[in-house]
């Protein structure tokens, strides 16, 4: 492939170059061209019964499990995947623990026997019969129905041969189950159905050796099934949290853009190179400063790219995709300083909106609470405006229950301190402190947790993060960034 020197930005192109926000969008082969392993990923690959890989919207779950299961299928692995489509039926109803457990094993059991049959050309429905009689033996299930197709092997593809061949000598699956939270509640029902799903692959995995899951949990949904389920201890162990650095993020876009233009790279020399050399690698399609005012002058791109992201790589696709079609608007080559401050607000919209969906079934009243964070016209015209002490946020919270306490999904109500360690974790807070040397430390929920803690004051102050800002105040867009120092320790 030629590299290219000049970029029109199409749609086609801003897709191509910038990829998908979701990775079920993302064509796998380019996903792999620049997929970032970091090392949340070979924790999941890990020969184990079961993983759990934890983290929020956006940090590239669904994209570690296709990346994950193509390499696997490559090197001859049988791998499934089971979507909320594959589970509609097992999906309704579980008010009773032990139940739902017994429906989810059965359950998982037909879908993992149909789909493995069905990767062997076998469609033959007796597999149905057995799940009861082997008492849900998942291998037992398999070649038994099979057994016929394996010994005629009557029309069957060299490929489907070759892998059946695989499963009877290894005699080993890897279940990959993702985005199976997708519309869940934090009510009784949706918490025991969560836990009864662990509970289930837990029991179907010591059942069948051979057999292991890899699970993917948003972490509101895993925070509350840990909560109210007594026995999450028996799988906390294999939780794996899903989180990127800021760095790791950076590299992934330089390796989206050099995959983009042809160019070769080794991912291990891009970790090891410092953020402004590697923004040179981008001043074919952007800027490699940005022209912002105040503090914002003259400032090296990644650090404007990375200060204003929640340390999730859909932040950043979304960030430079809109700022691309800006540039397409102009009939221009290169994403400018100008392009980037006009999706500001649309950016930070987004940003609200996606957090909205995200955890309203946390705290049912979430919009309010977030938009209720915008400074009073006084405020507003400081600094620091978004930036707080606890007992200042105690405050501003209180004043924003005036108009009804928060509640939880489970009726609870919220106390001030709950809702700033919500806040905190959802990334629409940061930790902040200024060093001895003048920069401020940022620190996100991701990296310590234990910085909300109502019994340990660790010295940090809150602030809002960036990324929400100029939907809470768009009538003084031109203060924002001005007013933000931008962070140096990313």
């Amino acid at each position: 492939m030629e590299p290219i020197e000049k970029i029109e930005f199409t749609e086609e192109v801003i897709r191509d170059l910038f990829g998908y926000e979701d990775a079920e969008g993302e064509p796998v082969e380019r996903l792999k061209a620049f997929y970032f392993k970091n090392k949340a990923y070979k924790q999941v690959l890990a020969d184990l019964p079961l993983r759990l890989l934890v983290g929020h919207k956006g940090v590239g779950k669904s994209a570690l499990f296709r990346v994950a299961m193509e390499e696997q299928r490559k090197s001859g692995n049988l791998a499934i995947l089971i979507k909320p489509d594959d589970i509609a039926d097992i999906g309704e109803k579980h008010d009773n623990i032990l139940l739902s457990i017994n429906k989810w094993k059965y359950g998982l059991t037909s879908i993992i026997a149909e789909k493995v049959l069905r990767a062997f050309g076998v469609e033959d429905d007796s597999y149905k019969s057995k799940i009861i009689k082997t008492g849900m033996k998942v291998f037992t299930i398999i070649g038994d129905t099979a057994k016929p197709f394996f010994r005629d092997k009557v029309d069957a593809l060299p490929a489907k041969i070759a892998l059946m061949e695989q499963f009877i000598n290894s005699k080993k699956i890897v279940v990959y189950l993702d985005d199976l939270d997708r519309g869940w509640q934090n009510k009784k029902e949706g918490i025991i159905m969560i836990s009864a799903l662990l509970n289930a692959i837990r029991d179907l995995a010591y059942q069948n050796p051979g057999l292991s899951f890899k699970v993917s949990l948003r972490s509101d949904v895993y925070a509350a099934v840990r909560l109210e389920d007594e026995s999450a201890d028996k799988f906390s162990g294999n939780v794996i949290w899903q989180a990127y650095s800021l760095h790791e993020i950076f590299v992934m876009l330089i390796m989206r853009v050099q995959t983009f233009l042809g160019k070769s790279f080794d991912e291990k020399v891009l970790m090891n190179t410092q953020q402004k050399m590697l923004s040179q690698e981008l001043k074919s399609i952007m800027v490699t400063e940005f022209e912002g005012n105040g503090l914002w002058n003259k400032v090296p791109i990644h650090q404007m790219l990375l200060t204003l992201i929640r340390k999730r790589p859909r932040d950043l696709v979304k960030l430079c995709t809109l700022a691309a079609r800006k540039a397409s608007e102009d009939e221009s080559n290169i994403i400018t300083s100008k392009h980037f401050q006009a999706v500001f607000e649309e950016f930070s919209l987004g940003v609200i909106s996606d957090t909205v969906v995200e955890f309203k079934s946390e705290l049912t009243d979430i919009k309010r609470l977030i938009f209720g964070m915008k400074p009073n016209k006084q405020a507003a015209r400081t600094a620091d405006s978004f930036i707080y002490t606890t007992a200042e946020l105690k405050t501003k919270i209180n004043n924003i229950n005036q108009s009804g306490s928060f509640k939880f999904a489970n009726g609870r109500t919220a106390s001030s301190q709950e809702i700033i360690q919500f806040l905190y974790k959802i990334n629409f807070l940061t930790a902040r402190k200024v060093l001895e040397d003048g920069t401020i430390q940022r620190k996100y929920f991701e990296e310590n947790n234990y910085l909300s803690s109502k019994s340990v004051d660790f010295g940090y102050d809150w602030e809002v993060h960036v990324a929400y800002r100029w939907a809470l105040q768009p009538d003084n867009l031109d203060d924002l960034l001005k007013n933000y120092r931008p962070s140096e320790i990313l």
